[in-house]
């Protein structure tokens, strides 16, 4: 059986392939298809833009697709970066930042740690939604996983991707990018919500 994980994100890709490896299943990515659809995330929560792209995707390529939004929350941003965690240093809100010869990752966190100074509310949540669907099957459902931490005052280790070397998990006294990826599995957002996803995929497989 073949799924195709709906992301150009390489670090989620790894992580979900990671997580789901003991599946007879054969993973594709969209590197593997001829032809790229693009499938607009523009709805307002992370749930409404995972179902959307997993059942938009699987209609065009006419596979079981697993597609997944996620991001950042902090609360003394009320909430942003939110659904633009991965455009966050673009976008109008705390004002646009020019940074160049930077990856997007080096400009949204560049972006947060200035719009987090001198704050002492640093709580913060990763939150993701994983969702399925089958639609020559007709099945579908979908999964969450929230990881509640702080946000650091300046960025620590090389691991991950996003925002984890910003991002200490609850518990712990170092950034996810400072995990080792067994680690990070273990308690980050994506991992608690493919790990019950993984669940649900072998009534179905």
């Amino acid at each position: 059986m073949k799924i195709l994980i709906v992301t150009t994100n390489e670090g989620k890709l790894r992580e979900l392939k990671n997580i789901l490896s003991d599946l007879n299943v054969e993973f594709l990515s969209l590197k593997d298809v001829k032809e790229i659809v693009e499938v607009e995330e523009d709805k307002e929560t992370f749930l409404e833009n995972a179902i959307k792209k997993a059942v938009e995707y699987s209609k065009f390529y006419k596979l079981p697709v697993i597609a997944e939004d996620a991001g950042l929350e902090v609360d003394t941003l009320n909430g942003y970066p939110g659904v633009y965690s991965a455009r966050f240093y673009s976008i109008d809100f705390g004002g646009k930042f020019e940074y160049e010869n930077l990856s997007k990752d080096e400009k949204n966190n560049l972006k947060l740690l200035k719009l987090m100074e001198g704050k002492e509310n640093r709580k913060a949540r990763y939150k993701t939604v994983v969702a399925y669907y089958d639609y020559q099957k007709g099945i579908g459902f979908w999964t969450e996983g929230v990881c509640e931490g702080v946000i650091a005052t300046k960025p620590e280790g090389t691991g991950g991707f996003g925002y984890d070397p910003l991002f200490i998990p609850e518990g712990y006294n170092k950034t996810m990018a400072q995990l080792t990826p067994e680690e990070k599995n273990r308690i980050s957002h994506r991992g608690k919500a493919v790990a019950k996803l993984k669940e649900l995929l072998k009534c179905v497989l």
